[in-house]
């Protein structure tokens, strides 16, 4: 080990690999060591089943019940792909799509007084959707029509509406949208996690909004995709593209220190190797002394023998329950995949529901999500810490990335990998020959 890379990456979590296939890309000379034996870090698929009841500590010694247990991939964390979305754009322009199979999910959702409701994201939709009155309907096209023709530079799109000025609240007023669509509107196509958006300058929830559609036309059923055989796949995608480049994978491989020498960085030990290096990129586990906990996040994996109950009998689809909906300070999110996606034996289903923790009783807080989906076969819950650096980076120049979130999208996963990309070579990922058809999933 004693040689000298750009950079070491440490962890094979998801955003540790694209990491690491984008600096192998980029020509940085890359080693990428994990403590563990398999690839995915906490976000990892588990197969047989029987991982997944080992992984929970539970004792079941009789899984015929559930069919094959290798048709199982069980993911710690599922999150879908944006069909327009940065981590699709990610893997067109490096290639990584040639490793991969995806399918679209089938349906979205949002939750409101106590029902599942089709989520509503083009003009025609907006007037055959129930979650408004018929008053409301045409306001709310209106609304959408507007974002589809707003041009940030083209001050004759804007209606009288600077978005890069005012709140996303005025542009709500604007169109005199009822305080339930805008609550929709906000969680289920913008996707934020709770309402500190809507006093932020509209231009970034109309993009926001704009990508919701943007992704839905692509499929039509919904915005999202999921990779066949499960997100374990995605890691691996990534670790490869980073071996065709010339990156070197160590795998089972005791990671002892981040080593350095006041203040400055030296290199990773390994026992009594040191590897030296520029930049060190990680996740959380290898680096707690540089990160802080700032919260905590609930999921609960269930396996139910039917789909979740009223979203059309769909095999795989999102709900996102917004928070004023269930008196909370943060959305649920519900997620289900199944044998359409090759991650459950047939007859069954996958679901997860996440949120973050706001008590001292967090399965408790998932409750509205779990009463959705009537008759539960198995659970399995776990609150995990939600971690992030306690610095950017740039003095150590050791680059910690967060820990996942409780959405059910990569969005925010995206964010954090192409901040830290910046953080650590001083430029922004150039997507400007990012094709836009993604042949491989049509």
């Amino acid at each position: 080990m004693d040689e000298k890379y750009d950079v070491i990456v440490l962890g094979t979590g998801l955003k540790e690999c694209i990491l690491s296939g984008l600096m192998s890309v980029s020509g940085k000379k890359v080693l990428h060591m994990d403590r563990n034996k398999y690839y995915g870090g906490e976000s990892t698929s588990l197969t047989p089943l029987s991982e997944l009841f080992a992984h929970f500590k539970v004792a079941k010694t009789n899984l015929d019940e559930f069919g094959r247990p290798r048709d199982w991939n069980v993911d710690l964390i599922p999150k879908f792909l944006m069909a327009s979305g940065e981590l699709v754009k990610l893997l067109i322009h490096t290639g990584v799509t040639r490793y991969l199979e995806f399918k679209s999910v089938e349906g979205s959702y949002v939750y409101k007084a106590g029902k599942i409701h089709k989520v509503p994201a083009n003009e025609k939709e907006a007037l055959t959707s129930d979650l408004m009155g018929i008053t409301e309907k045409p306001r709310y096209r209106s609304f959408l029509q507007f974002i589809q023709e707003y041009n940030p530079s083209d001050s004759s799109t804007w209606d009288g509406f600077d978005a890069s000025k005012q709140s996303m609240k005025e542009c709500y007023e604007k169109f005199n949208l009822d305080p339930n669509v805008a609550d929709f509107t906000g969680h289920a196509l913008a996707l934020y996690l709770n309402d500190d958006y809507l006093e932020k300058p509209a231009l970034e929830t109309l993009n926001r909004i704009k990508l919701y559609s943007d992704s839905l036309a692509r499929y039509g059923k919904s915005p999202y995709l999921y990779p066949l055989y499960g997100l374990g796949e995605l890691p691996q995608g990534f670790a490869r593209l980073s071996a065709v480049y010339g990156g070197t994978y160590m795998l089972d491989k005791a990671v002892d220190e981040i080593v350095c020498d006041g203040g400055k960085l030296i290199g990773v030990r390994s026992g009594n190797d040191v590897a030296r290096c520029d930049i060190v990129i990680c996740d959380p586990t290898y680096a707690p002394d540089r990160c802080k906990t700032v919260g905590q996040v609930v999921r609960a994996i269930c396996i139910l023998d039917h789909p979740v109950p009223y979203t059309n009998d769909a095999a795989s689809c999102q709900v996102i329950i917004p928070q004023k909906q269930v008196g909370r300070q943060n959305d649920i999110y519900i997620s289900c995949v199944s044998s359409t996606h090759n991650v459950t034996a047939k007859g069954f289903y996958l679901v997860l529901v996440a949120t973050t923790v706001e008590t001292d009783n967090p399965e408790l807080e998932l409750k509205p999500g779990l009463d959705l989906l009537g008759a539960i076969k198995e659970k399995f819950v776990a609150v995990s810490d939600l971690l992030e650096p306690v610095d950017d980076g740039k003095e150590t120049q050791i680059f910690v990335s967060k820990s996942y979130d409780a959405t059910s999208h990569f969005e925010t996963t995206c964010d954090d990998v192409l901040d830290i990309f910046r953080r650590s070579t001083g430029s922004d990922f150039d997507f400007s020959k990012v094709k836009h058809v993604l042949e491989e999933t049509e």
